[in-house]
């Protein structure tokens, strides 16, 4: 069973969708998939449906949307396969579970993500970018993007999404590492107006500008993300920040691309974006 969820739901069986019209169905379907082989319990699919108001009758509608599940599953397994629907969409004690062996696309983008991540902190930018490139190819919009969500799925989504800008972050800054600043001022322009307050996010982006021969422009950004975080925590920017800023303003020769010959090694340690200079 093919499981997507980096993007709109999708889930087949031998490329026959299984994904229901209906929102609370569709629902119960999501939150097994992002919890494909793992009980999730009634409790936690009524909490999801129906919040702190449930109606009497949820736990029969919630056993009705499973039937609607398997009937699907039935169709498109056909009357000669050897798994049955309730073979693929178990219960199990104290809730149900999808039965797949195909690991889903939230699954690989973790693996992928996790070992872009480590080849980053072994001195390895080349390697950490093609695998982190390959982790965030796999997103096709937000998570569950045509889902409705409740409150079970808004955490895995919150989660999903918070480790998406997590790898963004450090695929960012392999590419940095590797001197291909420039060609990522267009992405870095809008992340920063999509993350007014992400000062990851702005620190990639002065660096990039400043090594595109472009200070003032820096300082600029600098200032914008200082504004918004003084307008909506009454915070000033990190010490990490403020140093970097200080190093923009003195033409620190740190701040200077890396050198070819030293791209390609694997002990090039990171420059103020990661270990702002003193």
């Amino acid at each position: 069973m093919e499981i997507r969820v980096l993007g709109p739901l999708v889930a087949q069986l031998d490329r026959t969708s299984v994904v229901p019209s209906a929102a609370k169905p569709r629902q119960v379907l999501a939150l097994l998939a992002l919890h494909a082989g793992q009980v999730v319990t009634v409790s936690t699919l009524l909490d999801e449906l129906w919040g702190d108001a449930p109606p009497r009758t949820a736990p029969a509608t919630l056993q009705t949307y499973i039937r609607q599940l398997r009937r699907m599953l039935a169709s498109a397994l056909g009357p000669a396969a050897v798994r049955g629907p309730k073979d693929v969409l178990c219960t199990r004690y104290g809730g149900y579970a999808l039965d797949v062996a195909q690991a889903g696309d939230a699954v690989e983008f973790q693996r992928l993500s996790v070992a872009g991540q480590t080849a980053l902190r072994e001195g390895a930018p080349r390697e950490a970018s093609q695998l982190l490139h390959q982790a965030l190819g796999l997103w096709r919009g937000p998570a569950l993007a045509d889902v409705q969500i409740g409150r079970a799925l808004e955490i895995e989504v919150v989660r999903l999404e918070e480790t998406r800008l997590g790898a963004l972050d450090a695929r960012i800054e392999a590419d940095m590492r590797l001197g291909r600043h420039a060609l990522l001022l267009g992405e870095l322009t809008a992340l920063a107006a999509q993350h007014p307050l992400h000062e990851t996010v702005h620190a990639q982006l002065m660096l990039a500008l400043y090594r595109c021969g472009r200070p003032s422009h820096a300082l600029s950004s600098y200032q914008r993300l200082r504004g918004s975080l003084i307008r909506e925590l009454a915070l000033e920017p990190s010490i990490r920040l403020q140093r970097l800023h200080q190093a923009i303003l003195q033409a620190d020769p740190a701040l200077e691309s890396p050198a070819p010959s030293v791209v390609g090694g694997d002990d090039w340690s990171a420059l103020p974006l990661t270990a702002a200079p003193a």
